[in-house]
């Protein structure tokens, strides 16, 4: 069993292309305490690798991305600072 911590914010782009995605995390990662969890939800096969590679760009963590069962993945991302 993972240990999937409760996202604080839920994001949810699905039927959105990249890059909107990053932009609506972007736009609402500061709305979150450090540390706490923002779930991206898209379906967007760019938004696999994109939030993964925004996260290294600007130092937050890529906690991991999870299938969801209608199709897509709930992307977290750990708020560092």
């Amino acid at each position: 069993m993972t240990d999937v911590t409760q996202p604080a914010l839920t994001i949810d782009a699905l039927g959105k292309k990249c890059p909107i995605p990053i932009i609506m995390l972007a736009e609402q990662i500061n709305f979150v305490p450090l540390n706490a969890v923002v779930a991206v939800l898209a379906d967007d096969p760019a938004a696999y690798t994109d939030v993964p590679a925004w996260c290294r760009l600007k130092s937050h963590r890529h906690v991991g991305s999870y299938e969801l069962p209608e199709g897509g993945w709930a992307i977290h991302v750990r708020r560092n600072y």
